[in-house]
């Protein structure tokens, strides 16, 4: 299995936040950005943390807009490509895949490009741990 990233929102947020994640989080990370490989992040992600800052759960301290727009500037973080058969994809995933819609598309990106999903998402973890993508807790 490929050993890019795709980074889940919750681990975006952490990250950006710099609050602390799992140890082979960070070494696998910080081996992506010291091999100049990219780490993903889901379109997907924008709208949850939209969803997130209307709600009032988390403060941005500025626009989500700007917010998200900070996080893809930032060193080896790239966009992944959310193209329509992705989407489609995870409506079709197999096994007991989690419900969320989100989560879904996250885990029909990694599968369709071989990522592996830093998260902390139980439901996703325990679709990575039945052997649908790769996952690595952070």
């Amino acid at each position: 299995m490929n050993s890019l990233l795709l980074l889940d929102t919750c681990a975006v947020i952490w990250i950006a936040n710099n609050e602390p994640i799992a140890k082979d989080a960070r070494d696998a990370i910080a081996a992506a950005l010291g091999a100049d490989e990219p780490i993903f992040v889901s379109p997907i992600s924008a709208w949850e943390i939209g969803l997130i800052a209307a709600r009032g759960r988390i403060s941005l301290q500025m626009s989500p807009e700007k917010w998200f727009e900070r996080l893809l500037k930032a060193p080896g973080v790239y966009l992944a490509d959310m193209p329509p058969q992705v989407l489609i994809a995870s409506s079709f995933l197999p096994g007991a895949h989690p419900n969320d819609p989100a989560d879904r598309i996250i885990a029909a990106t990694a599968r369709e490009y071989g990522y592996r999903v830093v998260t902390r998402d139980r439901r996703l973890l325990a679709y990575a741990d039945a052997g649908y993508c790769g996952a690595l807790v952070c």
